[in-house]
């Protein structure tokens, strides 16, 4: 079975995703959008840049203003791997928007989410 390669699949068409996972919880697209920039450093502007050019998540990530410094405290597991354990810079940021998106549906305080 060929692996996906996640560098190329394009954030557009998993940020969908994120949100209806959150709004099946009774949380926003804003909320989602928040944990976003928080980890990113995009502003809304500049987040909405990335879903209209349909950026695949490497270049989500590597056009990223500011990855926010708290983002190392972002730990446990996701799809039963550790996410302080991923040596690759990507697929690690992409895990660490996962676990920001679950705890969100979980229903966790945005603020404990933010890690600030």
């Amino acid at each position: 079975m060929a692996r996906l390669d996640i560098s190329r699949m394009k954030f557009s068409k998993v940020y969908p995703m994120y949100v209806q996972k959150a709004e099946r919880k009774n949380r926003s697209r804003d909320e989602v959008d928040r944990v976003i920039r928080w980890l990113t450093g995009y502003d809304q502007a500049g987040l909405q840049r990335q879903l209209d050019r349909e950026a695949d998540f490497e270049t989500f990530f590597a056009q990223a203003p500011a990855r926010h410094p708290n983002r190392s405290q972002i730990k446990g597991l996701i799809c039963g791997v550790r996410i302080e354990d991923i040596d690759d810079p990507l697929m690690r940021n992409v895990r660490y928007l996962d676990k920001l998106v679950d705890e969100l549906a979980k229903g966790k305080a945005i603020g404990k989410i933010l890690r600030d």
